[in-house]
């Protein structure tokens, strides 16, 4: 594919999603699922404008595009309106996510434990169940405030923090169930354990003391240009 071709594509594609997400929100429905569908629609499975079977690449854009989509998530989410629920909220998005995994894993293996031909074994569907333990943050997000629903009792802010954090606990689980299956038969479920600690630590202590530095490099550094701000934040994301 030419490379104006490909800019053209994907500059199409982002106009379209863009006003296809403005017409979701008015009637209430979630733009993720509006935007699946125009990838489908742009992908192999349609048009076939925009081929897509390196796994490599998917790993690169799905976590470009995971970072954007947890920064917008608490860019918008004001910690006045969080601060009373952020207890119940972490707990959600912390042990909440693993037991959903561990649950939905060991129903998956009842289910498909003895089936000829769908064997996945133990930690083949504690994987499975990994992937899909966490909500959609951009999912949840554009239906709380889409039309502005006024839940009672401190339900959407705690929405809004579990769903916008509970992202990185799901994906510590994947690739530590992977790491696990890749091990084969003797697996060192207490090395895992150790990694999943450390990753959890060092992921929310470096997140903090980073988000806090942007914000104090943004406020204290004097640019000339104000256009530069954007990608001076956009590159703090990353």
């Amino acid at each position: 594919m030419q490379i104006e071709f490909f800019f053209l594509v994907i500059s199409l594609f982002f106009i379209v999603n863009i006003l296809v997400g403005k017409a979701g929100s008015r009637y209430c429905m979630p733009a993720l699922l509006l935007f699946l569908g125009m990838g489908k629609l742009f992908g192999s499975d349609g048009l076939e404008l925009v081929q897509f079977e390196n796994i490599k690449y998917a790993h690169i854009v799905g976590t470009t595009a995971l970072s954007a989509i947890l920064f917008s998530g608490g860019l918008g989410t004001n910690i006045s309106d969080i601060r009373p629920v952020i207890g119940s909220g972490i707990m959600l998005a912390t042990p909440g996510v693993l037991l959903t995994a561990v649950g939905t894993g060991l129903i998956l293996y009842l289910l498909t434990g003895h089936r000829q031909g769908v064997f996945l074994g133990v930690m083949g569907c504690l994987l499975l169940a990994s992937t899909m333990s966490s909500t959609g943050s951009a999912s949840v997000l554009s239906i709380l405030r889409g039309k502005g629903l006024n839940l009672k009792h401190n339900l959407r802010p705690t929405l809004e923090l579990e769903s916008g954090s509970n992202d990185p606990m799901a994906y510590v689980l994947t690739t530590t169930f992977i790491s696990l299956v890749l091990q084969g038969g003797s697996p060192d479920y207490g090395g895992a354990v150790l990694k999943l600690v450390v990753q959890l630590v060092v992921g929310v202590l470096s997140g903090f003391a980073m988000g806090k530095g942007m914000v104090w490099l943004v406020n204290k550094i004097n640019i000339d240009n104000v256009a530069q701000y954007p990608i001076w934040v956009l590159t703090g994301v990353f």
